[in-house]
């Protein structure tokens, strides 16, 4: 087997387990935390390769067609980052007291920029591929301006953080990387994904796995003060994430458009929570990285639930033509 067919099968055979493989890498970072602690600095460049690999896969003439709906762009964004976040908020206070970090990972959660292993979910369920590269691309290029304006709403001074050095985080991680990709796509004519994707699509995957291990690493030292707080920790993040869902699927119902409410439901559900362990670790205290850990573990198994139920909506609804719909 050359080495382009091996990759493109390890590629597969990743996204098809990914559900296990994520939570595995969280369980290994925890385990080998001594020995991987001391790479922990290495988490951001592994992330923009992450983004830069994501980036490869959308030209300017994706993102020109989506930016001719901007309805469908704020209501998403409307829905991900001040529905979301004011529920995250309300919940987590009455649960923790709104002083907690518990309370600031909750939100921290539905801040940060729509998930990159969206679009691979939004394809499997036969929602719009264009719509949600151009929704994660642009939400991740406006997150260095709506992550501090978020925090600041949400925590006025009582989170004391100065918004230049999260801006220029999220400018490294996420905007340079994208800009580099989506530049790379035009010069190329579009092509350049098929050409490197053997290459390029198993080595993001195993960054990816890089940055849950070694986030997991950093946050080992406090696992024993969570024992206690699990019980009810646990629990706020699955209904957290799983209403993030939720607030996408109703919240887009009126269009009577299927394949846009698959899109917009899991684009509000799913989101970079690489970034989110970044920033919570480097700008709040551990404990605040806690519950975006946790919506790794949710956030996958979820998603897999929301892909049959969507599946099993589309199919009672239409019957036989919804199914058109569902991948």
């Amino acid at each position: 087997m050359g080495m382009r067919e091996w990759g493109l099968a390890f590629n597969r055979y990743f996204e098809k387990w990914m559900f296990l493989i994520i939570p595995g890498s969280l369980v290994l970072g925890f385990l080998f935390a001594d020995m991987l602690s001391p790479m922990v600095h290495a988490v951001p460049y592994l992330f923009a390769f992450v983004t830069l690999t994501m980036a490869l896969g959308c030209g300017l003439g994706e993102l020109g067609g989506v930016l001719k709906r901007p309805g469908i762009m704020g209501l998403t964004l409307i829905l991900a980052h001040l529905v979301s976040p004011a529920a995250a908020y309300l919940g987590g206070s009455a649960l923790f007291g709104a002083d907690s970090p518990y309370v600031v990972g909750l939100v921290l959660f539905t801040i940060i920029p729509l998930g990159v292993s969206t679009v691979l979910w939004v394809s499997m369920s036969g929602g719009s591929v264009p719509l949600v590269l151009a929704l994660v691309v642009l939400d991740s290029l406006l997150s260095p301006l709506v992550v501090p304006a978020a925090i600041h709403l949400f925590f006025g001074t009582s989170a004391h953080i100065d918004a230049g050095p999260i801006m220029l985080d999220l400018v490294v991680l996420i905007v340079v990387p994208t800009v580099i990709g989506v530049a790379l796509n035009e010069w190329s004519k579009g092509k350049i994904q098929g050409q490197t994707k053997p290459y390029t699509a198993p080595l993001s995957k195993l960054c990816f796995v890089g940055v849950v291990s070694l986030n997991a690493a950093a946050i080992s030292p406090y696992v024993d003060q969570l024992k206690q707080d699990m019980l009810v920790l646990v629990p706020a993040v699955i209904a957290l994430v799983g209403l993030c869902y939720a607030f996408g699927f109703v919240g887009t119902a009126f269009l009577r458009d299927s394949k846009l409410q698959i899109t917009v439901s899991y684009a509000t559900g799913m989101r970079n929570i690489s970034l989110g362990i970044v920033l919570a670790l480097g700008y709040f205290s551990p404990l605040a990285a806690v519950p975006v850990v946790l919506s790794i573990l949710v956030q996958q198994p979820l998603a897999t639930v929301h892909h049959y139920v969507l599946q099993k909506l589309n199919k009672d609804k239409t019957g036989v033509s919804g199914s058109a719909h569902v991948g």
